[in-house]
């Protein structure tokens, strides 16, 4: 009766030890993955910047106008509208997606 009450505590004390592990390795986050995650936003930035700094060099701002998101309109010389999106592509628009930007109040 001791003996199998004692085996019972030691399993049960393993089972509990091996099911903590298990939950506490599948939340966390390995370093790689971190890594991959901001590298990906980085870059991702990066080319957002230099999309919309080579747009205010090549093409023309539309002022008064913006996109659905609250970015610049930008034409091209093909007379395309167009914004940048937040990983860096150009996203051309319909004359129905474009709107009037707010006066701001001084």
């Amino acid at each position: 009766m001791k003996r199998s009450s004692i085996l019972t505590l030691v399993f049960l004390g393993l089972f509990t030890i091996i099911s903590i592990s298990a939950q506490g390795q599948e939340k966390k986050e390995s370093v790689g993955d971190k890594i991959e995650k901001t590298a990906k936003k980085v870059g991702d930035k990066t080319a957002e910047v230099a999309v919309k700094g080579t747009s205010k060099i090549s093409d023309k701002v539309w002022k008064g106008k913006m996109a659905p998101d609250g970015t610049d309109v930008y034409i091209n010389n093909k007379n395309q509208k167009y914004y940048v999106n937040k990983t860096g592509k150009k996203v051309y628009l319909k004359a129905s997606q474009i709107k009037d930007r707010p006066e701001e109040k001084k």
